[in-house]
């Protein structure tokens, strides 16, 4: 057995969201995610449900292969997700989404932290700095409110 220290990366960012907390949770779905975020498409939904709830895995594409991710906690009564995304040989993550409402809009706390499990998840955490980040959030922060905006119901 070897233990060792993490190497990991964690970053949180608040998003500014044009809808309500209730409009915008439901879209925090491996299903629902397809309207609204660009080149989404898991391979493979598991839910009794047909939608995120928990316990709920998915399979995405990822480099250098796939992904599996594991809705760990799902609270639509608190604004909450966290999952775990595994991709093999690379990252453990946890992400974890906090909607906070504000007046007719809401905030989205989204926090990712990647820690590496192999070499290729040395180099992963090394280029996930706060400047990549923040770029990766502002990109689905804008996809989501161009989404929202285009379906004003």
């Amino acid at each position: 057995m070897r233990i060792t220290k993490p190497n990991r990366a964690t970053h949180t960012y608040r998003q500014r969201l044009g809808a309500s907390a209730a409009r915008v949770f439901p879209l925090l779905c491996p299903v629902r995610e397809i309207e609204w975020a660009d080149g989404w498409l898991p391979d493979l939904v598991i839910s009794y449900s047909g939608i995120a709830e928990r316990d709920c895995v998915f399979i995405t594409p990822d480099k250098p292969g796939k992904a599996i991710w594991y809705v760990t906690r799902h609270e639509p009564e608190n604004w909450f997700v966290e999952m775990l995304k595994i991709v093999p040989g690379v990252t453990a993550c946890r992400l974890e989404i906090q909607l906070t409402p504000n007046g007719d809009q809401c905030f989205a706390d989204v926090t990712y932290s990647h820690t590496s499990i192999g070499a290729a998840g040395d180099e992963f955490v090394a280029k996930f700095t706060a400047d990549s980040y923040q770029k990766f959030m502002q990109a689905w922060e804008t996809e989501l409110n161009h989404f929202l905006k285009q379906r004003g119901d």
